[in-house]
């Protein structure tokens, strides 16, 4: 049981410090990659946190056991649950333990059919667009890429059988030849990095669970660092500087497409900047976050699971 309170206090401790933590570290997207690793670790950490403490004290509620691991001064409490929820305490308390649990029980479960009716509606509209998309433009072999004869600017891509990458007439005109190609390798680096599988993943969670912060900011962030990580690759192909034309020029259209809006202002910035390996304190405090949102949780699990086992014996 002293596992659960552990990993129920180290979730609530994540959800209230890592966003505005990995926030600033995230800000100018220095390692984006290294970022994205450590809000994605944040996040499915404390989704597990709270996932395996609901089914601790709920193992520990049925089967009248508690864990040979306490911590001191959680003792007496452990103690007082555990004796209401074998009936000490008389069979309201008892009743009222169990039904508690399985109040949180069922809202996990809502939640988990929530997130995954979310993702499955997020794919069916994906697949839906790109079917569309080809069916209303046309091929063009040169690009790789479905062409929309419309003036509106659109240029992005679409996940599905096969992924299909979208521009309209409207930027082909607006873009000289090599910007292109640098677009296209932005959207390339998208599909190519599968992208699409995170922001469909975070975008669920902060669906179903609005008023979390860790989630709701963390699908923006992760969203906008992904567009940094595109940048990059296309910048390695095409160089930082037809990058940034491309980006500018299609900013100033009279309405922008989605790849050029998204955080402009951070990637404008990052590809004006001399190109400069990441600082080593940034590399190391990020790096430090994403392994202890990754170990903390696996240390508790495992630590119950031997509890487990020890009282098996």
């Amino acid at each position: 049981m002293s596992v659960a309170v552990c990993l129920l206090l180290y979730g609530f401790a994540v959800v209230v410090l890592a966003p505005r933590l990995l926030r600033r570290l995230s800000t100018e997207g220095v390692a984006p990659r290294i970022a994205v690793t450590a809000w994605l670790a944040a996040m499915a950490s404390t989704v597990l946190a709270w996932t395996v403490t609901l089914a601790i004290i709920i193992i520990d509620l049925v089967t009248h056991q508690i864990s040979l691991f306490p911590v001191r001064f959680m003792d007496s409490c452990l103690l007082h649950l555990h004796d209401a929820a074998v009936g000490d305490y008389g069979g309201h308390m008892q009743t009222g333990l169990f039904a508690l649990s399985g109040f949180a029980t069922l809202a996990l479960l809502v939640l988990a059919v929530r997130l995954g009716s979310t993702l499955l509606r997020s794919r069916r509209t994906t697949l839906e667009h790109a079917r569309m998309a080809r069916l209303a433009g046309r091929h063009h072999p040169g690009l790789d890429a479905v062409v929309l004869e419309v003036d509106h600017p659109a240029a992005y891509c679409v996940a599905g059988k096969p992924h299909t990458i979208v521009v309209s007439r409207g930027v082909l005109a607006a873009l000289e030849h090599h910007h292109l190609d640098a677009v296209l390798s932005h959207e390339r680096a998208h599909l190519d990095g599968r992208h699409h599988l995170l922001l469909t993943l975070t975008r669920g969670l902060a669906t179903v669970l609005p008023r979390v912060e860790l989630f709701t900011l963390g699908a923006s962030e992760v969203a906008r660092l992904l567009e940094m990580l595109a940048d990059d690759a296309a910048a390695r192909i095409h160089g930082r500087a037809t990058v940034l034309q491309a980006l500018l020029t299609l900013s100033t259209l009279p309405t922008p497409p989605a790849t050029a809006e998204a955080a402009l202002l951070p990637r404008v910035r990052r590809l004006s900047a001399p190109e400069n390996p990441p600082r080593l304190h940034t590399r190391i405090a990020v790096t430090a976050i994403t392994l202890t949102a990754v170990f903390i949780p696996v240390a508790a699990i495992v630590t119950a699971g031997i509890g487990i086992q020890v009282c098996a014996v």
